[in-house]
């Protein structure tokens, strides 16, 4: 098949586009390169050397012998650029990871919510009409995230997408429904995933676009199969405040045998999964596209959940790091439940790694090894989500040092 990926420079898009040419399809990335730029403007770089995209396709062809074709275009500025590449190209799916993520960064600021906002959404429309606008007939996979259901204390699991309800009409009878799961956004970009979903229910209805919509866990790990084959080939390792995940950042601790920084109580629950069930996801959806017709299709993309709090006791037990509780910058609920159904993708042969398999190996393999490439100025999370009334409270109010030299 031929598929453009959108956002192919990427945490998840990189190690997508490798592992789709791997499988013979035909790839053509789409990057605008906000990404790094995000890195200079955060003065922060991955704890892994990442190669320009350049070097990352010439790289990839000298290994594989397979073209990954580049385009820079910022689809959410660009539309004209975006519809001409899709006129011509004629994908038979389109991957979109091409939005700004991280719940933090989103939150940093006014211009940080805007900057989201604008980018986001603009860039969703953009394809959706560039989609209808070239009377082609493309799948388009999107990854969304968890994080749209929001993190409540209801204990009912939640969906794959749509809720059953019960509507009581007027006249004492009642009709059965499924609607898509209330929206419950934590943060700036957690509200564009929900509009996000909007979008693809109009365009669905509307037009008959086909989507899958991939509610995406909390991705962990740093190499898949393809980025191992080569150091130009590697992936992204975030670990600073505003763009590492709960575990990577974890895990790069427990490395620099500092105390592993838990937000609060650590009640929060999260779901996760491996960056290389990641690519596989993305694999099965495209492969698996929804018939003309239907609605869109959503899948939670999740391979097991777990407390923030049990998470680092969890690592402190393999590692002998200690834990140190820290003020919560964040405005959500102490404590949370969280139980997902994932059945979808497994009864498509996803077959998920678990955390207790592989945390060490990703500890000893990445973390370790580049470990003195990690700038301790950038660990803490410093973006809140309400500002101090009254006084500017350091949220590291444990603070980070070093057990041994």
């Amino acid at each position: 098949m031929r598929v453009l990926v959108l956002g192919g420079d990427g945490f998840c898009g990189w190690p997508t586009s490798l592992h789709l040419s791997a499988q013979g399809h035909d790839v053509h990335i789409v990057d605008n390169l906000l990404r790094r730029k995000i890195d200079v403007e955060l003065e922060v770089s991955s704890l892994t050397p990442i190669s320009s995209l350049s070097e990352r396709v010439k790289a990839w062809k000298g290994i594989s012998g397979s073209d990954i074709k580049v385009s820079q275009i910022d689809i959410a500025e660009q539309y004209d650029a975006l519809l001409d590449l899709i006129t011509a190209y004629r994908p038979d799916a389109i991957i979109h990871f091409a939005e700004i993520r991280a719940a933090p960064y989103s939150m940093k600021s006014s211009r940080h919510k805007r900057l989201t906002v604008n980018h986001n959404i603009s860039a969703t429309n953009n394809v959706l009409a560039a989609i209808v606008e070239s009377g082609q007939d493309i799948h388009l996979v999107h990854l969304g995230t968890m994080g749209v259901y929001g993190y409540s204390n209801h204990g009912a699991t939640i969906p794959e997408g749509y809720l059953k309800v019960n509507v009581d009409l007027q006249d004492g009878t009642s009709i059965n429904q499924e609607i898509l799961h209330p929206a419950h956004p934590g943060s700036i970009y957690h509200t564009t995933k929900t509009m996000d979903q909007l979008l693809f229910y109009f365009y669905n209805k509307n037009d008959g676009l086909r989507i899958t919509d991939l509610h995406q866990g909390i991705v962990w790990g740093t190499q898949t199969r393809e980025t191992r084959r080569d150091e130009r080939l590697i992936n992204r390792f975030d670990y600073d405040g505003d763009y590492g995940t709960v575990l990577n950042r974890f895990l790069l601790q427990a490395a620099l045998e500092y105390p592993l920084t838990v937000h609060g109580s650590g009640g929060q629950t999260r779901a996760f999964i491996h960056i290389q069930d990641t690519v596989r996801c993305l694999e099965l959806a495209v492969s698996n596209p929804p018939s003309n017709g239907t609605r869109v299709q959503i899948f939670n993309q999740v391979a097991e959940t777990h407390r923030v709090r049990d998470l680092a006791t969890m690592i402190s037990s393999k590692t002998g790091v200690e834990v140190a509780y820290i003020e919560n910058p964040r405005r959500e609920a102490a404590e949370n439940d969280l139980k997902v159904e994932n059945q979808c993708l497994q009864d498509l042969g996803l077959n998920p790694t678990k955390l207790a398999d592989a945390l060490l190996e990703e500890i000893v393999e990445i973390s370790r090894h580049y470990r003195h490439r990690c700038d301790l100025s950038k660990i803490p999370c410093v973006s809140r989500w309400v500002a101090p009334r009254e006084t500017t409270i350091d949220p590291v109010v444990v603070p980070l040092s070093r057990k041994r030299a």
